[in-house]
């Protein structure tokens, strides 16, 4: 049976976890194993549930209990399940946009570098990206357009926000990631360093006077290859670019210079995909 708990306000301090605490008391950086993210709408959980990511808890209308959240329910065994009329709901920043179902769940353990990449050919790096939406979408690109794994650096946003997660379509619980180093002295160089002992090639994706275009054969033909790429704005850093081992541009007509860093990801991970 649903462990089902009428919820009339959202007062309670089991609902911390929904209403109050920020992405970083979630994350609990001090103690990573303890940490909480919150998954939104009922696609999402359950591709963190495929994923084998552990339910804690339940916040939904009253109506998706025997509706789109019933199937979620089962698979979430003995959880609560925090149930109320919307007009509570509502009154949580943002819920209209999470299809009126929430679960909080245990952060997985992410793998090491060396373990992730061990049989990739095609990963993608993140260097910074701030913005969850375009972290969401390149991580989206990634799982449709063949990369077999992501690297996000340090100072990069976290995959399992709950905007950057919704907007992936869940697809962050399908495509292999982690961080490439804990703290921001370890990207570019050390970073960069252990890619190129796991035999992967570099392509920083920025505009430079050495760039080459991303049809060249040198790129398509590299056994394993990793797509680096920069922050909204400024791009990547200029160490980054020098120390990698391709610059890369997409050619591009009517005197654009520059695409969106999620528009870009999906042409480079199309075009350099591994055949």
């Amino acid at each position: 049976m649903p462990n089902i708990v009428e919820v009339t306000d959202l007062t309670r301090p089991e609902l911390d976890v929904f209403t109050r605490l920020t992405e970083a008391q979630l994350r609990n950086r001090l103690e990573p194993e303890k940490g909480i993210f919150i998954a939104e709408s009922p696609k999402v959980i359950a591709r963190a549930l495929d994923a084998g990511c552990v339910p804690v808890s339940l916040l939904m209308e009253r109506r998706h209990i025997d509706g789109d959240a019933a199937d979620i329910i089962a698979r979430c065994g003995g959880v609560p399940v925090f149930a109320a009329e919307r007009e509570v709901l509502a009154k949580l920043t943002g819920f209209a946009l999470t299809r009126g179902v929430l679960c909080a769940m245990r952060r997985p353990k992410l793998p090491s570098v060396e373990e992730l990449c061990a049989d990739a050919h095609r990963v993608a790096v993140l260097e910074g990206i701030v913005d969850p939406t375009n972290v969401g979408a390149i991580f989206r690109s990634a799982a449709a357009l063949h990369m077999d794994a992501v690297l996000v650096t340090p100072t990069c946003c976290d995959p399992l926000y709950r905007r950057a997660a919704r907007v992936s379509m869940g697809t962050i619980f399908q495509v292999p990631w982690t961080r490439i180093g804990d703290k921001a002295s370890d990207w570019p160089h050390p970073g960069l360093e252990r890619l190129n002992a796991l035999g992967f090639q570099t392509a920083a994706m920025a505009l430079s006077d050495r760039a080459i275009g991303i049809e060249d054969s040198v790129l398509k033909e590299a056994d394993k290859l990793a797509i680096v790429l920069g922050t909204e704005g400024d791009g990547l850093a200029e160490e980054t670019i020098a120390r990698c081992d391709h610059t890369v541009c997409i050619p591009m007509s009517h005197g654009v210079d520059s695409l969106n860093v999620a528009a870009a990801s999906a042409v480079a991970f199309w075009e350099l995909r591994y055949r």
